[in-house]
């Protein structure tokens, strides 16, 4: 069975598409995240996945507002990523009322701390984010790229429990090309 998720990626409060990860090749397609979630779940989608490329850009949840108003007038399975740096972020994003929290940075800079998030929410709560460029795993919004292998990466997160992967091949994202098999 294959399950479509679309996402929403925010910034400045509004749905955005960026080109191949650039912040400054996007396209707003709405400035009412709700609406769009809205349309999603009357398509017939029962999950989403949101961005907050604001708190992924600047290391800080920043868009959890936007969490709260589309699970409180949905019923989406949601899943919210960027910005979750700290104990306090994945509180706030679990009480604002996402099902699961995508964590790719504290993840390679943190392992310790997305370790202990892996123990205490559960692998059912955890998605690794693994965001790929030339095969190397990209990190802060995409704006820092480092030189681990994708597939390293994930072999020792499989060897942590995860059972959830969210892997973005950045140079095909936002180009309405396909996926990047």
């Amino acid at each position: 069975m294959i399950e479509i998720i679309p996402a929403i990626d925010i910034i400045d409060g509004k749905c955005v598409r960026l080109e191949q990860g650039n912040y400054m090749r996007k396209k707003i397609y709405s400035e009412n995240p709700l609406e769009v979630a809205k349309s999603f779940e009357d398509a017939g989608i029962k999950r989403l996945h949101l961005v907050d490329l604001d708190g992924a850009k600047q290391g800080r949840v920043i868009n959890y507002k936007i969490l709260e108003n589309i699970a409180a007038y949905t019923h989406l399975t949601i899943d919210f990523g960027g910005g979750i740096k700290t104990d306090d972020d994945i509180k706030i994003i679990f009480e604002s009322g996402a099902d699961m929290v995508s964590i790719g940075t504290v993840a390679v800079k943190n392992k310790p701390l997305f370790a202990s998030w892996l123990k205490k929410y559960g692998s059912d709560k955890i998605i690794l984010g693994a965001d790929v460029k030339n095969e190397k795993i990209s990190i802060s919004g995409w704006e820092e790229n480092t030189d681990i292998s994708v597939f390293a990466f994930i072999n020792e997160n499989l060897n942590l429990g995860i059972k959830k992967l969210l892997c973005t091949d950045i140079s095909k994202d936002g180009i309405l090309e396909g996926p990047s098999f």
